[in-house]
């Protein structure tokens, strides 16, 4: 009788729940058709939407506020089918639309038939759009993080996201909230991959993060913890985010794993700005992999050229991030090059 009467609460309680998500997400359609019309005009259902996927908008509600949201779900999702999750984290001056534009990683996820989830900044949170990553002292980094956590369990819940394939990735102030949030659930995340961020306890508040954005301080090691794999992103002539971050996370993550670094290689695709790439590894398992691009400033590698923050000229830093991701969800014990 127990049972039956549990049952029964935890039935209405998802009836509830999803009755107040469907009212939340009408809210949030009503505001991002307006942040649309504001957004540059390549924002087209074609380029947001690519191969008869879906574009749609959703919030995630918590103890610390609300968040909008975007999700990306390719065509033809089978009843019962659950799909890989990559979580794409914007950096400043960026939302999800313009970010999705830049990144192209929708067009990618319609190959390869994965979501992506793009959890969006509010701008009263934060007036240039960006995320909160470094404000620790106070706790406002940490409730961001947990309303991402909350859009990333609404994504396995309501859009067939598989909660064992998640990965996340992002740019700048994106980049550094997606390593905190490895940092505070790193048994959530098969992946992390930071473009052009810095790595987690770097900074604790504003001024802080100014002291790191140059490179003038010091990366505290991590703790112990079994850290999802990372691939650093980072442009050598980056001069809003200093290219020592990326040195610095790369560096972190192997001491926390006692792995060691390989010889650098030099790669170049095409005409594509050459990168360098080294993989730190322990017992023939890559923890850590560095790409650092020749001539790319502070914008996403291989980006879309018309798009602010992205570099055309780069190597794909999309098509990479899911490869990396992609490797470690077919938990292969030996991942291999990015070449």
């Amino acid at each position: 009788m127990g049972q039956m009467k549990s049952r029964k609460r935890s039935t209405s309680w998802t009836k509830l729940f999803e009755r107040n998500m469907k009212t939340m997400t009408r809210m949030a359609t009503t505001s991002s058709a307006r942040s649309r019309s504001r957004t540059s005009p390549l924002a087209t259902p074609l380029a947001l939407a690519p191969g008869g996927g879906t574009w749609t908008p959703g919030v995630a509600m918590g103890a610390t506020g609300v968040r909008r949201y975007r999700i990306y779900r390719p065509p033809g999702i089978g009843f019962g089918e659950r799909l890989p999750l990559m979580v794409m984290l914007h950096g400043c001056g960026q939302d999800a639309n313009r970010f999705a534009l830049s990144t192209r990683m929708n067009q990618l996820a319609a190959k390869e038939r994965f979501l992506v989830l793009y959890p969006e900044q509010d701008r009263i949170a934060n007036a240039q759009g960006c995320w909160n990553w470094f404000d620790t002292d106070n706790g406002r980094a940490y409730g961001e993080a947990a309303l991402i956590m909350h859009a990333i369990d609404q994504a396995c819940l309501l859009y067939a996201g598989d909660r064992s394939k998640v990965a996340v990735a992002g740019l700048s102030a994106g980049a550094s909230m997606a390593a905190l949030l490895v940092a505070r659930h790193p048994e959530r995340f098969k992946a992390v991959v930071m473009h052009s961020g810095i790595p987690p306890g770097t900074a604790h508040s504003g001024l802080s993060a100014l002291g790191a954005m140059h490179g003038r301080r010091e990366t505290p090691p991590l703790v112990a913890a079994t850290w999802p794999p990372l691939l650093v992103v980072h442009g050598a002539a980056d001069h809003v985010v200093s290219p020592q971050n990326g040195r610095a996370a790369a560096r972190v993550w192997a001491e926390a794993a006692d792995a060691q670094a390989g010889e650098e290689r030099r790669v170049q695709r095409g005409q594509r700005h050459p990168m360098q790439v080294t993989d730190f590894k322990r017992r023939g398992r890559t923890v850590a992999t560095l790409v650092a691009v020749d001539r790319l400033a502070h914008a996403w590698s291989g980006g879309a050229a018309r798009q602010p923050y992205s570099d055309g000229q780069g190597p794909d830093a999309s098509r990479m991030a899911w490869a990396f991701a992609s490797r470690q969800f077919r938990t292969q014990k030996t991942p291999r090059p990015l070449d």
